[in-house]
């Protein structure tokens, strides 16, 4: 984003700006809708679009109030569907020969969003196309019940997919009983864990395998037992 010209800064402001009283007016409506007649209330819209590998794209817009959903735009038929009794009225209205407003979100989303979202993917390819290793660590613990649990912790890789699985023997793929999201670090790296459960007994192997496009080949790490 350093990137962007002052102007950028100064529209995009502006735009801000006037969305304000937009959003008031809005919150007011909602208000009324809920027979809500005073205390603090938020009104949130959230949209974005996405732009696929095979140059397909594809676009959302939620609204929300005080935290649960109230309506949202159906981007194959580019309509409003009302999440609440009380959108009712705002999905009719939207939807209406009229308004049409989900054709006017249709071009911002296929359009308008896409040229931003390659424009700020040129600006910031030299972050999203660096490629750094997942260190890893793995650990494991002995239970009474004859049962040991293994954790295998990736981090610090760019970008963000990757593979971790626990293998034992060399060849048999454990399904993980536990696999916490990819999370992003403050660097703008990764991590991930994932937990299984394996009976404890002697000459069993396990190793934890790390597939990530910045290796060359399959990164193994063994579990010391």
């Amino acid at each position: 984003m350093e990137k962007m010209e002052p102007e950028y800064w100064e529209r995009q402001t502006k735009i801000s700006q006037g969305y304000e009283a937009v959003y008031k007016h809005r919150a007011q409506i909602l208000m009324n809708r809920f027979n809500h007649t005073g205390g603090v209330h938020i009104v949130q819209v959230m949209y974005g679009c996405k732009l696929r590998d095979d140059g397909s794209t594809d676009g959302f817009v939620l609204h929300r109030y005080d935290g649960r959903d109230f309506l949202y735009l159906d981007s194959k038929n580019w309509l409003w569907i009302p999440t609440t009794y009380e959108a009712q009225l705002t999905t009719q209205r939207w939807n209406s020969p009229e308004d049409r407003v989900g054709e006017r979100m249709r071009y911002y989303l296929e359009i308008e969003c896409i040229n931003w979202l390659n424009k700020y993917i040129n600006n910031g390819r030299d972050d999203l196309e660096k490629r750094v290793r997942p260190e890893v660590k793995v650990w494991g613990r002995q239970h009474p019940d004859g049962v040991t649990r293994l954790q295998c912790l990736a981090y610090g890789f760019h970008p963000r997919a990757v593979d971790v699985k626990w293998v034992r023997n060399g060849e048999d793929h454990i399904p993980s009983d536990e696999a916490s999201p990819i999370l992003p670090h403050p660097d703008g790296t990764y991590q991930t864990r994932v937990s299984v459960e394996v009976p404890t007994r002697e000459g069993d192997t396990y190793f934890c395998h790390v597939d990530h496009s910045s290796l060359e080949e399959t990164l193994t790490v063994p579990w010391g037992g």
